[in-house]
């Protein structure tokens, strides 16, 4: 089982908002919740308003476990991760469905779809950053944006979230320096 994987979990929940702009996000209504968890039919079916507020209060904490880690304060990101952890613990157990192979599934008995979510984000979460350290958490570089990511480039440079914000970033910096250029007086 590829717990890493469930780490885009994380990353997806924190993006459904955006900061710096408060009519960005995906999870005003039960609606909005509904459709991010598309893909979950069963998490979709029961999910309710108390998972709604659950999940809007997990993504503000896991956002601070990005930006924490992000500013380089890495024992903050960690504890705020620990403490995730420990509200949102894993029950694991095998499972075999649908005519699968026997597999594990990380939160079978939570208590709700949040909870469920939480704990199985949070713990690839915690595997990621175990795998590849605290620090390949980031937060995209290209204003306005600040959504979130996970850092798996080789020589951990990457500094935004896809590569239209790059591209966006780049233009932005080549128009300033043309600018720049423009405005030096002739010798």
């Amino acid at each position: 089982m590829e717990l890493t994987s469930y780490s885009e979990r994380a990353a997806r929940l924190v993006n459904t908002a955006d900061p710096g702009r408060p009519n960005h996000d995906a999870l005003r209504a039960l609606d909005g919740l509904r459709g991010f968890l598309d893909g979950y039919p069963l998490w979709q079916e029961q999910a309710n308003q108390r998972d709604l507020s659950a999940l809007r209060q997990v993504r503000d904490r896991l956002r601070a476990v990005f930006e924490a880690a992000d500013a380089a304060d890495l024992v903050t990101a960690v504890d705020r991760l620990n403490a995730l952890l420990r509200d949102y613990p894993v029950q694991p157990q095998l499972s075999g469905h649908d005519g699968s192979d026997w597999h594990l599934h990380l939160a079978e008995g939570a208590s709700s779809v949040a909870a469920a979510y939480t704990a199985v984000a949070t713990m690839g979460l915690a595997v990621f950053c175990a795998e590849y350290g605290v620090n390949r958490l980031g937060v995209c570089q290209a204003p306005p944006c600040r959504k979130v990511f996970l850092d798996t480039s080789t020589n951990h440079s990457r500094r935004y979230c896809s590569d239209r914000c790059a591209t966006r970033a780049n233009v932005a910096a080549y128009r300033q320096r043309r600018r720049d250029q423009a405005s030096l007086p002739v010798a």
